[in-house]
């Protein structure tokens, strides 16, 4: 996985990482108290230095907050307020500081001032048919395979013509995604209520030509910056790589639509970061676009009740939040892995196995926090190759939780293309429900099983 860093949450910004891959290479994710407000948790936890998060309680005047920031010695660097905070009902929003002491320092001051309702570090995350595609005709693609009786079936439902719909959107949080590759560019998504290269905000989200969608660590609309987006790229061709084309690789689902939204840049990402893209897709997604899934292959750092409260707003606006369980081998209901361990009933938390059917030996499990495994130990998909003047599309083999995941989010992708109008909680019902018992998860996930979409 690839290391996030997170703009709520100080401290911990800086223990965030990517639940997924470099190249033959797996990471580790920090390990996490099963107390959700756990400080050893946290304390170990990556955060950007000197910042903290917080939140002020409702009907604190401007005046108290600027004594309240002036005697913790803090400089106000954010004030972050998304659209969909003030569609709660919540036009107070959360405060980025910067601070000339150590974030778990400050933490511990803020607890003198009534008129703070929480604080937090800024945390740092990190990565964590029948087909003519060539990696799938040579067996690399086993995920996909019918062939394979641990693989997630997909070949089965593509010979049944289940094949995805270009009416369904998932949105990618992770690094960039290369829209333009030869195995994607069919399903990029493009965001219908924004008009492209006009400079104008068409849709009042804040956010100027977001079409593809955007890139919170740039701030800018370029959610493609080259050669070092190769995790999203890879998470995107799994759920949507283009399926029947003769090149390359096919994803769960061969049609689709995708959007991204990156918040993982060179060093990660942070908590702030991470809070306006789960708000982005939930925007999108009440003003009609049919965001049915975000696929979330990150993890890192500690609790954070700003972030959790970004999920349950997308649950309310009805979107799964698919995430990796983690990399560090460890039971996640002894030691919490965040954001899979949060309690928002629409997160389908995903562990990761091998093409023989064991529980990989990096993937994190918890028969009460993790739901279900899919195949994530050496999965071929789409990267970008080259260098920074000249990229091409290619391909590679990555290992982590972070590459389990897409295929339960194109699973979700699959199955709402079959029954349009089903509700987030029917499809992870349905997810779920049809998973195949498996001996290596028996104990470790909440289904016992991995995935399977032959039967939708």
């Amino acid at each position: 996985m690839k290391r996030v860093y997170s703009n709520l949450s100080l401290a911990a910004a800086f223990s965030i990482a990517f639940v997924a891959c470099q190249q033959n290479d797996i990471l580790t994710e920090s390990n996490t108290s099963g107390n959700p407000h756990s400080s050893a948790r946290e304390a170990s936890a990556n955060t950007v230095p000197n910042e903290l998060l917080i939140k002020f309680k409702n009907g604190v005047s401007s005046s108290k907050k600027d004594e309240i920031l002036e005697k913790l010695g803090a400089k106000l660097k954010e004030k972050i307020l998304t659209k969909m905070m003030e569609k709660a009902g919540d036009n107070e929003g959360v405060t980025l500081v910067e601070l000339p002491m150590a974030a778990f320092e400050a933490l511990s001051k803020t607890k003198d001032f009534d008129e703070i309702e929480y604080a937090e570090p800024n945390y740092i995350y990190t990565h964590e048919a029948t087909s003519n595609d060539p990696y799938f005709t040579n067996g690399s693609l086993w995920g996909m395979s019918s062939a394979n009786q641990y693989g997630s079936q997909a070949a089965t439902a593509w010979a049944a013509n289940k094949t995805g719909s270009s009416a369904v959107y998932i949105g990618i949080i992770d690094e960039g995604y290369m829209y333009t590759h030869e195995d994607l560019t069919a399903n990029a998504g493009v965001n219908p209520f924004e008009i492209a290269g006009n400079g104008i905000d068409d849709d009042g989200n804040g956010l100027r030509d977001d079409v593809y969608g955007w890139d919170f660590d740039g701030n800018n609309s370029s959610v493609f910056d080259g050669v070092g987006d190769d995790h999203g790229t890879h998470v995107a061709g799994t759920i949507g790589g283009v399926g029947g084309n003769g090149k390359g690789v096919a994803g769960v689902v061969w049609n689709v639509k995708l959007l991204g939204a990156k918040f993982l840049g060179s060093r990660g990402g942070t908590t702030a970061n991470a809070i306006k893209a789960v708000d982005y897709f939930t925007g999108l997604k009440i003003k009609g676009l049919n965001i049915v899934a975000t696929n979330n292959s990150w993890g890192g750092g500690g609790f954070s009740q700003a972030l959790q409260d970004a999920i349950e707003r997308a649950n309310a606006a009805g979107v799964l939040f698919i995430c990796a369980a983690g990399n560090s081998s460890s039971n996640n209901d002894a030691v919490a892995n965040y954001p899979s361990n949060y309690p928002n009933s629409n997160i389908i938390a995903v562990a990761s196995i091998t093409s023989t059917g064991g529980l990989s030996s990096f993937s994190s499990y918890g028969a009460t926090k993790v739901d279900i495994g899919a195949p994530g130990s050496a999965i071929t998909s789409t990267v970008p190759t080259g260098s920074k003047r000249s990229v091409t599309s290619g391909y590679a083999s990555y290992s982590g939780t972070s590459m389990a995941t897409p295929h339960v989010a194109g699973a979700a992708a699959l199955y709402a293309s079959l029954n349009p109008g089903a509700t987030a909680a029917q499809i992870k019902t349905a997810i779920l429900n049809s998973a195949t018992p498996t001996p290596s998860l028996a104990g470790k996930c909440v289904t016992g099983g991995r995935l399977n979409v032959s039967t939708f």
